[in-house]
């Protein structure tokens, strides 16, 4: 009898395809299964796709004139005179004030701002012309109502600039009657020209400045109440175990086959919203699309990753974990440094602000599709989103826990 021995090493790396191979099938299956929760379900389709949509939609074409024009306002012209006339028309002049009515006295000034019909208004006291002849000094007033901070700024500065220019008229005129010379005239009533150059939003885009921030910060939102709603949803039905079993006892396979459809899914949405903002209406990207769209994705893992995080803190309790995704959502918008800077803020606020994912988007947004700066200058926003997407791996232990103990609590 011949026996024939084997003495072929077992080759590792065979193991190791066939390891990724059943990793991948096993992805593929429940993210089916979470395609046909979707098709069951419409509010992932509202979530995901139409309230995405309405979002991108509503602030672009809210915002599309770029800057609020014609915003009403009023005069109150005691004097009466062709001087007072000419500064009236000079206000009306301006693109963004418009003035709608002429009262003859203050108090009826005040009622239509305390009723909301007019922003501002422009009073010129009785007896202007005659001081200005005479070489005294009149005074001029205008009352701005800045419980509406945007619009009572514009028209403040438009009047500002009247009452300079007004000014500026009568010394002319003065000077003229005096027999000074035209070369030497703009050099007395200006000796120093001054040039404006806004850098970066040269049209001055109130668009540019609010829908690159609002938009992304309303779809990390919505990312992380999607996530969390979907893990707590697997609890809620009671399948957490039929998911654990089809993972391979895995949390990691788990939660990467549940979460990719939302993940390519919110990708695309981030894609169309940089395709619209820097292609469409002609937003200033300096870095060049690609970039955008690779942070568009960074920002979607990290915010997915942020949420699972949560939820693994409060597995189980897909409520809370929804009240602190929303709560976190919302102080992102005061905390991410575009309304107001965080240079300025208090310590524990400016520590705090690094813990939002809208912060560090804002940061690689300014400096790279406003400034034109590589990469490699913002490397840490960048680490810091790439940390957010691997928070998962600090609680994929209690998620282990959660799939065998944990039951949904009302």
């Amino acid at each position: 009898m011949i026996i024939k021995l084997n003495n072929k090493a077992p080759n590792p790396s065979r193991g190791f395809w066939r390891r990724l191979q059943l990793i991948h099938r096993r992805i593929i299956f429940i993210t089916r299964r979470e395609a046909r929760t979707f098709a069951t379900r419409p509010l992932f389709l509202f979530d995901m796709i139409i309230a995405p949509l309405l979002c991108i939609f509503f602030f672009t074409t809210l915002m599309m004139e770029g800057l609020p024009k014609r915003l009403p306002a009023a005069i109150v012209d005691a004097d009466n005179t062709h001087v007072s006339r000419i500064a009236c028309r000079m206000i009306d002049a301006f693109e963004e004030t418009d003035v709608k009515y002429v009262f003859r006295n203050f108090s009826e000034a005040r009622q239509a701002m305390q009723e909301g019909k007019i922003y501002a208004f422009f009073y010129i006291p009785k007896g202007l012309t005659r001081d200005c002849e005479s070489q005294r000094q009149p005074t001029i007033s205008f009352y701005t109502n800045d419980s509406y901070y945007v619009p009572a700024n514009f028209i403040m500065r438009d009047m500002t600039t009247t009452s300079v220019l007004a000014g500026l008229a009568l010394t002319r005129s003065s000077l003229w009657g005096h027999g000074t010379p035209d070369s030497e005239l703009m050099g007395i009533l200006q000796p120093i020209t001054i040039e404006t150059h806004p850098m970066k939003n040269a049209f001055m885009d109130y668009s540019v400045y609010l829908s690159n921030m609002l938009i992304p910060g309303l779809l990390i939102l919505l990312i992380m109440l999607t996530t969390t709603y979907a893990i707590g949803l697997e609890w809620k039905t009671e399948r957490q175990t039929e998911l654990y079993i089809i993972s391979g006892h895995s949390p990691a396979i788990a939660l990467a086959g549940k979460l990719l459809p939302q993940t390519a899914i919110y990708t695309v949405i981030f894609t169309f919203m940089d395709v619209w903002f820097f292609r469409y209406l002609g937003f200033p990207c300096n870095c060049g699309l690609p970039t955008m769209i690779g942070l568009g994705f960074l920002t979607v893992v990290a915010s997915q990753g942020f949420a699972i995080f949560l939820f693994g803190l409060m597995a189980g309790e897909m409520r809370l974990s929804m009240c602190i995704c929303s709560l976190w959502g919302i102080l992102s918008f005061s905390l991410a440094g575009f309304t107001f800077p965080v240079t300025a803020m208090s310590t524990y606020l400016r520590v705090l602000a690094d813990w939002f994912p809208l912060r560090h988007y804002y940061l690689i947004y300014v400096n790279c599709a406003l400034d034109g700066w590589s990469l490699a200058y913002v490397w840490p926003s960048v680490v810091v989103l790439c940390c957010f997407a691997l928070l998962p791996i600090l609680v994929l232990p209690r998620y282990r826990k959660a799939f065998l103990q944990f039951k949904y609590i009302e």
